[in-house]
């Protein structure tokens, strides 16, 4: 199953895939493409954020110009909290806010950590929704569109790690190191 995940990963194909809070769908976050066919089959403007799963602070470290202080009380929280940095590097430019922000989660949830591991690079982590849908809270709530709109599936349909069937938090920190909530 992992080979699997990472074998459609390395195709640049789009995956549905578990994760620490939802089913999200997914794809290699540093290739403009696959960014772009998450956006279409969300049905969702290119100018909405998307965010990112990365495995490890190492990672994240490579991925991020800086990381502010504050943000480290968050990343040890035991609660799924997504950061929104104030400059990505690396990633796809579709993926990167227009003032080349980005929201990075380290997952805790140890399918990801070893698919991400693997694949060597951050994934797209979006709920496995059309936008302005309602976030699905188990497989069985996922629609149709959103099955069938993706490459590979995760064949953990019954999968009871899920610790949280609700979006992560999200947390926007400044330069200056000024927190803002935006998702509790």
């Amino acid at each position: 199953m992992i080979d699997e995940t990472v074998a459609a990963l390395n195709q640049k194909k789009l995956i549905l895939y578990p994760t620490d809070t939802v089913w999200g769908i997914g794809g290699d976050a540093t290739d403009y493409e696959v960014v772009e066919k998450i956006y279409r089959l969300k049905q969702r403007a290119d100018h909405k954020a998307l965010i990112v799963l990365v495995n490890s602070l190492e990672m994240l470290q490579e991925y991020v110009e800086s990381i502010p202080k504050k943000a480290y009380s968050f990343l040890n929280s035991k609660r799924p909290t997504t950061i929104i940095y104030p400059k990505g590097i690396g990633f796809a430019k579709n993926l990167l806010g227009t003032d080349f922000s980005i929201g990075i989660r380290v997952s805790a949830y140890a399918f990801n950590q070893e698919v991400i591991s693997r694949f060597g690079k951050p994934i797209v982590s979006t709920s496995a929704n059309i936008s302005g849908a309602p976030t699905p809270s188990s497989f069985d709530a996922i629609a149709p569109e959103v099955l069938e709109g993706v490459d590979y599936i995760v064949p953990l349909t019954t999968n009871t790690d899920i610790q949280n069937n609700q979006p992560s938090q999200v947390v926007r920190i400044d330069t200056k190191d000024q927190i803002q909530i935006l998702r509790q």
